[in-house]
């Protein structure tokens, strides 16, 4: 029997709750954006209310533990009921935390979501303390050398970023990106990176920060230049994704009521490379990465709808070319 790839996240964990209020949660929209609108001095009623674990590194990690992969999950976090109770989650879900660093002077990010009726949200984020520097201390980063993938999505410091990549590059580890609207920002550094970097997942908007580029096609082909496997999403209208010898658009997996969609982004990640790192082809991988998040956006919470090594995924709409 084939030994499961060790795939290693590194990032922030969160606790969320989430709040829904069917009558005073709607959405309107003024001037193009869209809000909700909370009156001062008046007690809003919540339907129900629902505690959840978060953060895009502990996402994807329950996504590989739960296909069969061997996860491991690295960052620093306090010894508090909030931080016991996101490595609890984790622990449930198989995820390795041994790599996880705990000072009782930390506290993990904290986010109340307001959840409107159509899914869309408001996000309270309190984003906690963190001993974590650019030099990537305290985090051991010698884990890398046991890993064979390394997901990275949301690190939000450059100087941090490029420590990890160079280290893994250095051992051997394949990696995947989805790069932070603060990574994108600083594009040049981000595209120094992407030579070290196997797999890089961006929606279309994220894409034309860093090419040139109408259509997801276009973006793909423009984004092999500096990656070698390249995902471009653009939310309902599917996604575009190429290995270099095929093209690949995908619509949606299904047609579902969204309940809330958060960690959509994270489930497509990690959901293709769950798949890629145990050899499936690209279209194989697409598939389950849209259908792990299609099942997320249908539950409260990021992980909830995670999919399991068990489910029986259908055919999709989905066209195959050459690069």
């Amino acid at each position: 029997m084939a030994h499961a790839p060790v795939v290693l996240t590194i990032g922030k964990a969160s606790q969320d709750v989430f709040l829904q209020s069917s009558k005073d949660f709607q959405p309107y929209e003024h001037k193009g954006v869209m809000y909700e609108q909370l009156p001062l001095g008046k007690k809003i009623h919540i339907d129900d209310m629902v505690f959840a674990t978060g953060g895009n590194a502990t996402n994807a990690a329950v996504t590989f533990a739960r296909q069969g992969l061997h996860s491991q999950y690295v960052w620093t976090l306090g010894t508090d009921i909030t931080s016991q109770s996101i490595l609890s989650a984790l622990d449930e879900d198989t995820v390795d935390t041994s790599g996880v660093v705990q000072d009782e002077k930390l506290r993990p990010s904290y986010s109340t979501i307001l959840l409107a009726p159509t899914g869309e949200r408001t996000v309270l984020n309190y984003a906690g303390t963190s001993a974590v520097t650019d030099t990537g201390a305290p985090l051991n980063l010698d884990v890398l050398d046991g890993a064979d993938w390394l997901y990275l999505s949301s690190i939000n410091n450059m100087a941090l970023l490029e420590k990890i990549v160079h280290r893994a590059a250095k051992a051997g580890v394949k990696i995947m990106m989805n790069p932070s609207g603060m990574e994108l920002a600083e594009g040049g550094k981000l595209k120094a990176i992407l030579e070290d970097i196997e797999i890089v997942a961006v929606n279309k908007e994220e894409a034309q920060e860093l090419v040139e580029g109408e259509s997801l096609e276009e973006l793909v082909r423009h984004l092999t230049h500096y990656c070698p496997v390249v995902l471009v999403s653009d939310g309902p209208n599917g996604v575009v994704a190429t290995d270099g010898k095929t093209i690949i658009r995908a619509g949606m997996y299904e047609d579902v009521k969204v309940v809330d969609r958060t960690g959509a982004g994270d489930a497509f990640g990690s959901g293709f490379l769950s798949q890629w790192s145990q050899g499936k082809g690209l279209k194989e991988s697409v598939v389950f990465a849209s259908a792990n998040s299609t099942s997320v956006v249908t539950q409260i919470g990021a992980k909830a709808g995670i999919l399991h090594k068990s489910a029986k995924l259908h055919e999709m709409p989905l066209h195959e070319k050459p690069f």
